[in-house]
């Protein structure tokens, strides 16, 4: 299960120049739930609220400055395997700092958590 493309203004960069403002940064997150897909039942407890996933990675992510966009990736899947019904969780970030490019970031805790 795939949230793509979430746009997000945040405070990450190395230089006190990149810290001083808003960036935005592309955040996509992929979601295993704890039940696989076939033992759902059609029962959306047990599976995952993908409007609270958005509105938790939103606020996170604004919450305070960081130096690395892999800290902000690391911090996403710890906060979402901690709190969601997930098995396992991919996080990648992307941060338009140079012209016509993406500096892309995939969280480095992306392999599995838990069970």
């Amino acid at each position: 299960i795939e949230i793509s493309n979430l746009k997000v203004g945040v405070r990450v960069g190395v230089t006190d120049a990149e810290l001083s403002g808003i960036q935005e940064v592309s955040i996509c997150l992929q979601l295993f739930p704890m039940h696989p897909l076939t033992q759902l039942d059609d029962d959306i407890t047990r599976t995952v609220d993908y409007h609270a996933v958005y509105e938790r990675v939103k606020e996170l992510a604004v919450a305070h400055e960081r130096r690395l966009i892999e800290t902000l990736a690391e911090e996403i899947t710890d906060m979402l395997l901690a709190e969601f019904n997930l098995s396992r969780v991919i996080v990648e970030i992307r941060k338009f700092i140079l012209p016509d490019t993406a500096t892309k970031a995939d969280s480095p805790t992306s392999s599995s958590k838990g069970p």
